[in-house]
């Protein structure tokens, strides 16, 4: 991963992407008066500089749930028993393995983990439960909060365009 100096036309780019990376690069291009040939050069560097991990679809939960039912998404706090750094690895690699994890955040004070878990219903729930936290005898808390609706949810970083 190369090392880059950024400008405003990048901090521009890197936020119109995180809007809609759908955007061609001809939309991109007019949106921050750059030719697109340089446009698209930059966002290559952008990626190729890590600054743009991955670009991915934001699915609309209202209706897929009209198609497949609402699932279950579940704020989770962990607290392991033993907190030296291999069991706090140990524990984040079997969560970030699960597709039911969302999220997984390692935290401080507090919880050692907050996991964001979804689930297609509470039996689900009860099988995520048991492969993360009951088969680990050093998992020694865990707090769940279901959700019951979802007021806000987004993917952008602020930036802090200049």
């Amino acid at each position: 991963m190369e090392q880059i100096a950024i400008d405003a036309t990048d901090l521009q780019l890197l936020h119109l992407l995180q809007t809609d990376a759908a955007q061609s690069n001809q939309s991109l291009a007019q949106q921050v008066h750059v030719s697109p040939p340089t446009c698209l050069r930059r966002v290559r560097r952008l990626h190729d500089a890590g600054l743009i991990e991955r670009q991915v679809a934001i699915l609309q939960p209202d209706r897929l749930a009209a198609l497949q039912g609402h699932g279950l998404s579940t704020i989770v706090e962990v607290t392991l028993d033993r907190q030296g750094a291999e069991w706090l690895d140990a524990f984040e690699a079997r969560a970030v393995a699960d597709d039911g994890v969302q999220q997984c955040w390692r935290v401080s004070p507090g919880p050692d983990f907050m996991l964001v878990v979804h689930t297609r219903d509470m039996p689900a729930y009860l099988a995520l439960s048991q492969r993360l936290f009951t088969g680990d005898a050093n998992v020694r808390n865990v707090k769940a909060f279901f959700a019951t609706r979802r007021a806000k949810f987004e993917t952008k970083i602020p930036i802090a365009l200049v």
